[in-house]
Protein backbone atom coordinates (compact mmCIF):
# COMPACT_ATOMS: atom_id res chain seq x y z
CA UNK A 1 0.00 0.00 0.00
CA UNK A 2 1.38 3.43 -0.90
CA UNK A 3 1.12 6.98 0.36
CA UNK A 4 -1.69 7.35 -2.15
CA UNK A 5 -3.68 4.74 -0.30
CA UNK A 6 -7.17 3.72 -1.14
CA UNK A 7 -9.05 4.87 1.89
CA UNK A 8 -8.19 8.52 1.34
CA UNK A 9 -10.95 8.83 -1.24
CA UNK A 10 -13.53 7.02 0.83
CA UNK A 11 -14.77 10.10 2.60
CA UNK A 12 -18.22 11.30 3.37
CA UNK A 13 -20.05 13.16 0.60
CA UNK A 14 -19.21 16.77 1.39
CA UNK A 15 -18.93 20.17 -0.19
CA UNK A 16 -15.44 19.19 -1.39
CA UNK A 17 -16.81 16.07 -3.04
CA UNK A 18 -19.66 18.00 -4.65
CA UNK A 19 -17.15 20.43 -6.06
CA UNK A 20 -15.14 17.56 -7.52
CA UNK A 21 -18.29 16.19 -9.13
CA UNK A 22 -19.08 19.60 -10.60
CA UNK A 23 -15.63 19.81 -12.15
CA UNK A 24 -16.00 16.30 -13.53
CA UNK A 25 -19.36 17.05 -15.11
CA UNK A 26 -17.79 20.05 -16.80
CA UNK A 27 -15.03 17.84 -18.18
CA UNK A 28 -12.32 19.58 -16.16
CA UNK A 29 -11.19 16.84 -13.77
CA UNK A 30 -9.52 13.59 -14.83
CA UNK A 31 -11.01 10.28 -13.76
CA UNK A 32 -13.09 11.77 -10.94
CA UNK A 33 -14.55 9.36 -8.44
CA UNK A 34 -17.42 9.39 -6.04
CA UNK A 35 -16.60 7.73 -2.72
CA UNK A 36 -17.28 4.09 -2.08
CA UNK A 37 -20.78 4.08 -0.69
CA UNK A 38 -23.22 1.95 1.20
CA UNK A 39 -26.75 3.29 0.88
CA UNK A 40 -28.47 1.79 3.89
CA UNK A 41 -30.37 4.58 5.63
CA UNK A 42 -28.13 5.15 8.66
CA UNK A 43 -25.90 8.00 9.75
CA UNK A 44 -22.30 8.17 8.62
CA UNK A 45 -19.87 7.09 11.39
CA UNK A 46 -18.08 10.01 13.00
CA UNK A 47 -14.28 9.70 12.59
CA UNK A 48 -12.54 9.10 15.92
CA UNK A 49 -8.88 8.87 16.73
CA UNK A 50 -7.54 5.39 17.37
CA UNK A 51 -7.84 4.46 21.03
CA UNK A 52 -5.44 4.18 23.94
CA UNK A 53 -3.76 1.05 22.52
CA UNK A 54 -1.56 3.42 20.50
CA UNK A 55 1.09 4.81 22.84
CA UNK A 56 3.92 7.28 22.45
CA UNK A 57 7.39 7.40 23.89
CA UNK A 58 8.16 10.33 26.24
CA UNK A 59 8.37 13.53 24.25
CA UNK A 60 6.81 12.00 21.13
CA UNK A 61 3.84 13.70 19.47
CA UNK A 62 0.37 12.32 20.08
CA UNK A 63 -1.26 10.34 17.27
CA UNK A 64 -4.02 12.95 17.36
CA UNK A 65 -1.79 15.26 15.30
CA UNK A 66 -2.82 12.97 12.39
CA UNK A 67 0.76 12.21 11.41
CA UNK A 68 1.12 9.26 13.78
CA UNK A 69 4.91 9.71 13.66
CA UNK A 70 6.63 8.61 16.85
CA UNK A 71 3.73 6.52 18.13
CA UNK A 72 3.93 2.80 18.81
CA UNK A 73 1.30 0.14 18.33
CA UNK A 74 2.41 -3.22 19.68
CA UNK A 75 5.27 -4.40 17.47
CA UNK A 76 4.82 -1.47 15.07
CA UNK A 77 6.38 1.98 15.06
CA UNK A 78 4.09 4.39 13.20
CA UNK A 79 6.01 6.42 10.63
CA UNK A 80 3.14 8.56 9.38
CA UNK A 81 -0.49 8.46 8.40
CA UNK A 82 -1.15 7.35 4.84
CA UNK A 83 -4.89 7.80 4.65
CA UNK A 84 -8.09 8.03 6.64
CA UNK A 85 -11.67 7.25 5.69
CA UNK A 86 -15.06 7.00 7.32
CA UNK A 87 -14.22 3.65 8.92
CA UNK A 88 -10.49 3.04 8.70
CA UNK A 89 -7.10 4.65 9.14
CA UNK A 90 -3.89 3.43 7.48
CA UNK A 91 -0.35 4.15 8.66
CA UNK A 92 3.04 3.60 7.17
CA UNK A 93 4.80 1.66 9.91
CA UNK A 94 7.95 -0.26 10.75
CA UNK A 95 7.48 -3.74 12.17
CA UNK A 96 10.22 -3.75 14.79
CA UNK A 97 10.66 -7.51 15.17
CA UNK A 98 11.26 -8.08 11.44
CA UNK A 99 12.58 -4.58 10.70
CA UNK A 100 10.37 -4.14 7.65
CA UNK A 101 8.16 -1.31 6.42
CA UNK A 102 4.47 -2.15 6.18
CA UNK A 103 1.09 -0.52 5.80
CA UNK A 104 -0.93 -0.88 8.99
CA UNK A 105 -4.71 -0.59 8.83
CA UNK A 106 -7.00 -0.16 11.85
CA UNK A 107 -10.68 0.41 12.48
CA UNK A 108 -10.99 4.12 13.15
CA UNK A 109 -13.71 3.75 15.82
CA UNK A 110 -11.52 1.46 17.93
CA UNK A 111 -13.46 -0.19 20.74
CA UNK A 112 -16.61 1.68 19.66
CA UNK A 113 -16.75 -0.20 16.35
CA UNK A 114 -19.97 -2.13 15.74
CA UNK A 115 -19.97 -5.90 15.34
CA UNK A 116 -20.80 -5.43 11.64
CA UNK A 117 -17.83 -3.06 11.19
CA UNK A 118 -15.48 -5.53 12.87
CA UNK A 119 -16.83 -8.41 10.77
CA UNK A 120 -16.40 -6.45 7.54
CA UNK A 121 -12.88 -5.46 8.58
CA UNK A 122 -11.91 -9.10 9.10
CA UNK A 123 -13.66 -10.09 5.87
CA UNK A 124 -11.32 -7.71 4.04
CA UNK A 125 -8.22 -9.03 5.79
CA UNK A 126 -9.12 -12.70 5.43
CA UNK A 127 -10.07 -12.33 1.76
CA UNK A 128 -6.79 -10.68 0.82
CA UNK A 129 -4.78 -13.07 3.02
CA UNK A 130 -5.93 -16.03 0.90
CA UNK A 131 -4.67 -14.47 -2.33
CA UNK A 132 -0.99 -15.17 -2.98
CA UNK A 133 -0.54 -13.42 -6.32
CA UNK A 134 2.04 -10.93 -7.56
CA UNK A 135 -0.75 -8.58 -8.65
CA UNK A 136 -2.45 -8.42 -5.24
CA UNK A 137 -1.10 -6.58 -2.18
CA UNK A 138 -0.22 -9.33 0.36
CA UNK A 139 -1.42 -9.43 3.97
CA UNK A 140 1.24 -10.09 6.61
CA UNK A 141 -0.56 -10.15 9.96
CA UNK A 142 -4.12 -9.93 11.24
CA UNK A 143 -4.80 -9.37 14.92
CA UNK A 144 -5.95 -7.30 17.85
CA UNK A 145 -3.96 -5.08 20.20
CA UNK A 146 -6.04 -4.27 23.25
CA UNK A 147 -9.43 -3.24 21.88
CA UNK A 148 -8.02 -2.20 18.50
CA UNK A 149 -8.36 -4.54 15.51
CA UNK A 150 -5.65 -4.29 12.84
CA UNK A 151 -3.94 -5.94 9.93
CA UNK A 152 -0.63 -5.24 8.25
CA UNK A 153 0.20 -5.60 4.58
CA UNK A 154 2.96 -4.82 2.12
CA UNK A 155 3.81 -1.17 1.72
CA UNK A 156 3.86 -0.32 -1.98
CA UNK A 157 6.27 2.52 -2.57
CA UNK A 158 4.59 4.13 -5.54
CA UNK A 159 1.27 5.73 -6.38
CA UNK A 160 -2.30 4.74 -7.06
CA UNK A 161 -3.57 4.51 -10.61
CA UNK A 162 -5.97 7.30 -9.67
CA UNK A 163 -3.04 9.59 -8.92
CA UNK A 164 -1.33 8.58 -12.16
CA UNK A 165 -4.45 9.56 -14.12
CA UNK A 166 -4.17 13.11 -12.84
CA UNK A 167 -1.43 13.43 -15.45
CA UNK A 168 -3.83 12.34 -18.19
CA UNK A 169 -4.79 9.10 -19.98
CA UNK A 170 -2.31 6.31 -20.64
CA UNK A 171 -1.17 5.43 -24.13
CA UNK A 172 -3.54 2.75 -25.50
CA UNK A 173 -0.93 0.01 -25.51
CA UNK A 174 0.19 0.86 -21.97
CA UNK A 175 -3.45 0.84 -20.87
CA UNK A 176 -4.05 -2.59 -22.40
CA UNK A 177 -0.92 -4.04 -20.83
CA UNK A 178 -1.75 -2.66 -17.39
CA UNK A 179 -5.35 -3.92 -17.48
CA UNK A 180 -4.27 -7.35 -18.69
CA UNK A 181 -2.19 -7.69 -15.49
CA UNK A 182 -5.04 -6.43 -13.31
CA UNK A 183 -7.55 -8.76 -15.00
CA UNK A 184 -5.19 -11.68 -14.42
CA UNK A 185 -5.00 -10.84 -10.70
CA UNK A 186 -8.78 -10.50 -10.47
CA UNK A 187 -9.24 -13.84 -12.24
CA UNK A 188 -6.97 -15.40 -9.62
CA UNK A 189 -9.17 -13.95 -6.86
CA UNK A 190 -12.27 -15.34 -8.59
CA UNK A 191 -10.63 -18.77 -8.84
CA UNK A 192 -10.30 -18.66 -5.05
CA UNK A 193 -13.98 -17.78 -4.69
CA UNK A 194 -13.54 -14.06 -3.94
CA UNK A 195 -15.27 -11.19 -5.76
CA UNK A 196 -13.73 -7.76 -5.12
CA UNK A 197 -16.84 -5.57 -5.80
CA UNK A 198 -14.97 -2.24 -5.58
CA UNK A 199 -12.38 -2.20 -8.35
CA UNK A 200 -11.41 1.33 -9.39
CA UNK A 201 -8.22 3.31 -10.09
CA UNK A 202 -7.87 4.23 -6.42
CA UNK A 203 -7.69 0.55 -5.45
CA UNK A 204 -4.97 -0.28 -7.97
CA UNK A 205 -1.46 0.63 -6.83
CA UNK A 206 1.54 1.05 -9.10
CA UNK A 207 4.87 -0.05 -7.69
CA UNK A 208 8.22 1.52 -8.51
CA UNK A 209 8.33 -0.34 -11.83
CA UNK A 210 4.78 0.62 -12.76
CA UNK A 211 3.34 -2.85 -12.14
CA UNK A 212 -0.24 -2.84 -10.79
CA UNK A 213 -1.27 -4.30 -7.42
CA UNK A 214 -4.93 -4.75 -6.48
CA UNK A 215 -5.81 -3.76 -2.92
CA UNK A 216 -8.73 -2.87 -0.61
CA UNK A 217 -10.94 -5.92 -0.37
CA UNK A 218 -13.25 -4.11 2.06
CA UNK A 219 -16.36 -4.99 0.02
CA UNK A 220 -15.14 -8.43 -1.04
CA UNK A 221 -17.60 -11.31 -1.10
CA UNK A 222 -16.96 -15.03 -0.90
CA UNK A 223 -18.94 -16.75 -3.63
CA UNK A 224 -19.52 -19.82 -1.44
CA UNK A 225 -20.67 -17.94 1.64
CA UNK A 226 -23.57 -15.75 2.66
CA UNK A 227 -21.74 -13.54 5.13
CA UNK A 228 -24.85 -11.63 6.15
CA UNK A 229 -23.12 -8.26 5.67
CA UNK A 230 -25.14 -7.25 2.62
CA UNK A 231 -28.92 -7.22 2.39
CA UNK A 232 -31.05 -7.11 -0.74
CA UNK A 233 -31.41 -3.45 -1.74
CA UNK A 234 -28.04 -2.37 -0.33
CA UNK A 235 -25.94 -0.41 -2.82
CA UNK A 236 -22.26 -1.07 -2.18
CA UNK A 237 -19.35 0.17 -4.24
CA UNK A 238 -18.18 3.27 -6.09
CA UNK A 239 -20.96 4.59 -8.36
CA UNK A 240 -18.83 5.54 -11.37
CA UNK A 241 -17.28 2.06 -11.49
CA UNK A 242 -20.09 -0.21 -10.32
CA UNK A 243 -22.11 -2.51 -12.55
CA UNK A 244 -25.82 -1.80 -13.18
CA UNK A 245 -26.91 -4.79 -11.08
CA UNK A 246 -24.75 -3.44 -8.26
CA UNK A 247 -26.31 0.04 -8.59
CA UNK A 248 -29.77 -1.52 -8.37
CA UNK A 249 -28.91 -3.35 -5.15
CA UNK A 250 -29.36 -6.82 -6.66
CA UNK A 251 -27.01 -8.39 -4.14
CA UNK A 252 -27.75 -11.96 -5.20
CA UNK A 253 -26.46 -11.13 -8.71
CA UNK A 254 -23.12 -9.73 -7.59
CA UNK A 255 -20.80 -12.44 -8.86
CA UNK A 256 -17.54 -12.25 -10.84
CA UNK A 257 -19.17 -10.36 -13.73
CA UNK A 258 -19.51 -7.19 -11.60
CA UNK A 259 -15.70 -7.20 -11.44
CA UNK A 260 -15.53 -7.69 -15.22
CA UNK A 261 -17.70 -4.57 -15.61
CA UNK A 262 -15.48 -2.64 -13.19
CA UNK A 263 -12.36 -3.69 -15.09
CA UNK A 264 -13.97 -2.25 -18.22
CA UNK A 265 -14.75 0.96 -16.36
CA UNK A 266 -11.11 1.19 -15.23
CA UNK A 267 -9.94 0.54 -18.80
CA UNK A 268 -12.30 3.32 -19.94
CA UNK A 269 -10.74 5.69 -17.38
CA UNK A 270 -7.14 4.95 -18.35
CA UNK A 271 -8.00 5.42 -22.04
CA UNK A 272 -10.01 8.64 -21.67
CA UNK A 273 -8.99 10.19 -18.34
CA UNK A 274 -12.51 9.88 -16.89
CA UNK A 275 -14.90 7.11 -15.80
CA UNK A 276 -17.73 6.02 -18.11
CA UNK A 277 -20.35 7.83 -16.03
CA UNK A 278 -20.03 10.95 -13.90
CA UNK A 279 -22.39 13.63 -12.65
CA UNK A 280 -22.88 16.21 -9.91
CA UNK A 281 -24.80 13.81 -7.65
CA UNK A 282 -24.54 10.16 -6.69
CA UNK A 283 -28.18 9.58 -7.61
CA UNK A 284 -27.59 10.88 -11.13
CA UNK A 285 -24.50 8.71 -11.55
CA UNK A 286 -26.50 5.65 -10.46
CA UNK A 287 -29.23 6.57 -12.95
CA UNK A 288 -26.68 6.82 -15.75
CA UNK A 289 -25.06 3.53 -14.80
CA UNK A 290 -28.42 1.74 -14.98
CA UNK A 291 -30.05 3.54 -17.92
CA UNK A 292 -27.48 5.21 -20.14
CA UNK A 293 -25.06 3.84 -22.72
CA UNK A 294 -21.45 5.02 -22.27
CA UNK A 295 -19.87 7.30 -24.84
CA UNK A 296 -17.41 5.12 -26.80
CA UNK A 297 -13.83 5.80 -25.69
CA UNK A 298 -12.81 6.53 -29.31
CA UNK A 299 -15.11 9.56 -29.32
CA UNK A 300 -13.27 11.02 -26.31
CA UNK A 301 -9.77 10.00 -27.41
CA UNK A 302 -9.28 9.38 -31.11
CA UNK A 303 -5.99 7.62 -30.41
CA UNK A 304 -7.91 4.62 -29.02
CA UNK A 305 -7.86 1.75 -31.57
CA UNK A 306 -11.17 0.16 -32.58
CA UNK A 307 -10.24 -3.19 -31.03
CA UNK A 308 -9.50 -1.63 -27.63
CA UNK A 309 -12.71 0.40 -27.86
CA UNK A 310 -14.61 -2.83 -28.57
CA UNK A 311 -12.99 -4.68 -25.64
CA UNK A 312 -13.85 -1.85 -23.26
CA UNK A 313 -17.49 -1.57 -24.36
CA UNK A 314 -18.02 -5.33 -24.15
CA UNK A 315 -17.09 -5.16 -20.44
CA UNK A 316 -19.59 -2.32 -19.95
CA UNK A 317 -22.64 -4.13 -21.31
CA UNK A 318 -25.73 -3.54 -19.14
CA UNK A 319 -26.71 -7.18 -19.55
CA UNK A 320 -24.04 -9.17 -17.70
CA UNK A 321 -24.55 -12.09 -20.12
CA UNK A 322 -23.13 -9.91 -22.92
CA UNK A 323 -19.90 -9.16 -21.05
CA UNK A 324 -16.80 -11.32 -21.10
CA UNK A 325 -17.60 -14.52 -19.26
CA UNK A 326 -14.68 -14.05 -16.90
CA UNK A 327 -11.83 -11.71 -16.03
CA UNK A 328 -9.55 -14.30 -17.61
CA UNK A 329 -11.41 -14.03 -20.91
CA UNK A 330 -10.93 -10.26 -20.79
CA UNK A 331 -7.22 -10.70 -20.09
CA UNK A 332 -7.03 -13.08 -23.04
CA UNK A 333 -8.53 -10.56 -25.45
CA UNK A 334 -6.25 -7.81 -24.18
CA UNK A 335 -3.26 -10.08 -24.74
CA UNK A 336 -4.48 -10.88 -28.26
CA UNK A 337 -4.70 -7.14 -28.94
CA UNK A 338 -1.16 -6.65 -27.62
CA UNK A 339 0.14 -9.44 -29.88
CA UNK A 340 -1.59 -7.95 -32.91
CA UNK A 341 -3.99 -10.91 -33.22
CA UNK A 342 -7.75 -10.72 -33.93
CA UNK A 343 -9.77 -10.19 -30.75
CA UNK A 344 -12.82 -12.28 -29.95
CA UNK A 345 -15.13 -9.37 -29.06
CA UNK A 346 -17.19 -7.83 -31.83
CA UNK A 347 -18.23 -4.15 -31.97
CA UNK A 348 -21.87 -3.25 -31.39
CA UNK A 349 -23.51 -2.19 -34.65
CA UNK A 350 -24.82 1.36 -35.05
CA UNK A 351 -28.36 -0.02 -35.41
CA UNK A 352 -28.15 -1.97 -32.16
CA UNK A 353 -26.59 0.97 -30.33
CA UNK A 354 -29.36 3.31 -31.55
CA UNK A 355 -31.97 0.78 -30.39
CA UNK A 356 -30.44 0.57 -26.92
CA UNK A 357 -30.36 4.35 -26.53
CA UNK A 358 -33.97 4.66 -27.70
CA UNK A 359 -35.10 1.87 -25.38
CA UNK A 360 -34.07 3.89 -22.33
CA UNK A 361 -35.69 7.17 -23.40
CA UNK A 362 -39.17 8.05 -22.10
CA UNK A 363 -41.86 7.53 -24.72
CA UNK A 364 -45.46 8.66 -24.94
CA UNK A 365 -46.67 5.31 -23.63
CA UNK A 366 -44.54 5.76 -20.53
CA UNK A 367 -45.63 9.36 -20.07
CA UNK A 368 -49.17 8.09 -19.85
CA UNK A 369 -48.43 6.38 -16.58
CA UNK A 370 -46.91 3.06 -17.67
CA UNK A 371 -43.53 2.12 -16.21
CA UNK A 372 -40.44 2.75 -18.27
CA UNK A 373 -38.57 -0.57 -18.45
CA UNK A 374 -35.32 1.28 -17.79
CA UNK A 375 -36.59 3.31 -14.85
CA UNK A 376 -35.31 2.65 -11.37
CA UNK A 377 -36.07 3.83 -7.87
CA UNK A 378 -33.13 5.62 -6.31
CA UNK A 379 -34.98 6.70 -3.17
CA UNK A 380 -32.46 6.36 -0.38
CA UNK A 381 -32.22 8.23 2.87
CA UNK A 382 -28.46 8.39 3.41
CA UNK A 383 -25.12 7.67 1.84
CA UNK A 384 -22.54 6.05 4.08
CA UNK A 385 -18.89 6.22 3.07
CA UNK A 386 -16.69 3.21 3.79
Amino acid sequence: MSSADRDSSKKEPSQDNQETCSLVSAGQAPAGEQPTVSMRGKATPTPREIDETVATEPGSPSPSDRSGRGAYFGDYELLGEIARGGMGVVYKARQKRLNRTVALKMILAGNLASDADVKRFYTEAEAAAQLDHSGIVPIYEVGQQGSQHFFSMAFIDGQSLQDRLKQGPLLPRDAAELLSHVADAVQFAHSKGIVHRDLKPHNILLDGEGMPKVTDFGLAKRMDSGDGLTNTGDVLGTPSYMAPEQAEGKTHDLGPLVDVYALGAVLYAVLTGRPPFQAASLAEVLRQVIQQEPVPPRLLNNAVPLDLDTICLKCLQKDSRRRYGSAGALAGDLERYLRGEPIQARPVSQVERAWRIAACRPSSSHLGGGPNPCSVSLARTAVIAH
